[in-house]
């Protein structure tokens, strides 16, 4: 079973081998192991986080 953890920067999964995705296991993406754990981290999406002003408006004048 895989582990998901939400940070402000994305999420933190932990998994087993077999519960690896291809593009994890040919480390297209950064992954770590320790011990029998695996862990990759998915950036969030930049439109996903909170604008600094919500004032702003996002169209161009």
């Amino acid at each position: 079973m895989a582990v998901r953890i939400r940070l402000p920067g994305g999420t933190l999964k932990m998994k087993v081998y077999r519960e690896l995705r291809e593009r994890e296991r040919a480390r297209r993406i950064p992954v770590l192991k320790l011990g029998s754990l695996y862990f990759s981290c998915r950036p969030r999406p930049l439109n996903d986080q909170p604008d600094d002003d919500p004032n702003r408006s996002r169209a161009a004048p």
